[in-house]
């Protein structure tokens, strides 16, 4: 067998030749600094870990200042939370305002002591003419009571610092007569008040509505009804059943139908009530046009389906129909006499907390007051000192 001879190309070395095939060996001297660097590496983090466990971090934590900070400071107190606003301006609309109200404890018993206040909701075009007399009937009850105003977007009220009034606007939008967003805006008065969690009795009124009683009598027989004050009857011709459409049923059924009052004073359970509503709401938008006129119907039937036994099935709010026509009666300064509040007050017979009273209504709409400066004054005198002669029946009724 012939061996294979591979001539060397000329110009080579043999032996570099060999050298080169051969591999060449890792540098001791770099694998014993990357030892070092790994052995260094290992202990630092050592120390680290151990300086952490014994020292704490609490001069880092008191030296690192977060780049973000949050536009509200997180409730760290119960007084946080059922601490009223104290700006009724707030930025949030219908919606949100209606989910934030609609919110209820699930433990009824509170953990505070909780004074039950009267929320008046001043549904109004713009200014309030009888104010001298609120403010006389509120004077000294702080504390017991509550007052919002819902005008005319373009209004803007302006009421002294002294006044219960100041900063008690809430943002508002067009109410129109016998349309839906006169409701709105009821539901939108009782959802800001249902934002202080001590208003306990709502009561709605006009500019020109006025109180029959002095405040203590009207908190006492608020406070102690065990039942709400709205109007729910069953009116079988054409201005009760007569604006009923059928494309309302299922939810609502033409025997469930109910026509009253826009008054009303209703407990905080039935305000929630009102302002959670997405079941009649949509129905009564559609189907309850102008002619239906939708703020005498929808709250009456909405209660008298969901609430029935809560009802006093009538309201505190006297207001006078026997001229007939689509608005009440008005009444001036020369209608302001005995004889006027006698016939509100006296020969009137109706249920309290399942009794007989003759103690029936506290308020009193449609009193015209456009008057000015001194007028205004001698029209709050007057009606004052008329209504504090009734004051001791009532308390009669309340306490017996």
């Amino acid at each position: 067998m012939q061996s294979r001879v591979v001539p060397l190309e000329e110009g080579k070395d043999p032996a570099v030749s060999i050298k080169a095939s051969q591999s060449k060996p890792f540098p001791i001297r770099l694998l014993q600094i990357f030892l070092l660097f790994l052995a260094i590496c290992i202990a630092f983090s050592i120390i680290s870990m151990y300086t952490v466990k014994r020292v704490g971090v609490q001069t880092a934590r008191g030296t690192v200042r977060p780049a973000f900070k949050p536009c509200f400071d997180e409730p760290n107190t119960l007084d946080r939370w059922i601490r009223p606003p104290s700006n009724l301006l707030h930025k949030m609309g219908d919606k949100e305002l209606l989910w934030r109200a609609s919110f209820v404890p699930g433990i009824k018993k509170y953990p505070f002591k909780r004074i039950p206040k009267i929320a008046f909701m001043f549904l109004t075009k713009g200014p309030l003419p009888l104010a001298p007399l609120w403010e006389r009937f509120l004077k000294g009850h702080e504390g017991l009571y509550s007052v919002y105003i819902h005008p005319l977007p373009t209004f803007e009220a302006k009421f002294p610092s002294s006044s219960v009034f100041h900063r008690r606007q809430i943002p508002s939008q067009v109410a129109e007569w016998g349309k839906m967003s006169m409701c709105d805006a009821e539901r939108r008065l009782l959802a800001n008040a249902l934002l202080d969690i001590s208003n306990e009795r709502f009561v709605l009124v006009s500019e020109s509505c006025i109180p029959l009683f002095n405040f203590s009598v009207i908190y006492d027989y608020l406070m102690r009804s065990k039942y709400s004050f709205i109007g729910a009857f069953d009116d079988p011709g054409p201005y009760g059943r007569g604006r009923y459409d059928k494309n309302m049923a299922p939810e609502v059924d033409i025997t469930q139908w109910r026509k009253g009052s826009q008054w009303f004073e209703i407990n905080r359970k039935l305000a929630v009530s009102i302002v959670k509503d997405a079941r009649y709401y949509p129905k009564f938008e559609e189907f309850c046009k102008p002619n239906c006129y939708v703020d005498e119907h929808y709250f009456p039937t909405m209660l008298t389906i969901e609430a029935a036994p809560l009802l006093a099935n009538r309201s505190l709010t006297w207001v006078d129909w026997s001229r007939g026509g689509a608005h009440p009666a008005t009444f001036g300064r020369a209608d302001i006499t005995v004889e006027f509040f006698k016939r509100i007050l006296e020969d009137q017979r109706c249920i309290y907390n399942n009794q007989s009273s003759s103690v029936c209504v506290s308020l009193c709409e449609e009193v015209c007051a456009e008057y000015s400066g001194t007028s205004v004054t001698n029209i709050t005198k007057r009606i004052r000192i008329l209504i504090s002669g009734f004051a001791s029946q009532v308390l009669a009724v309340v306490n017996g």
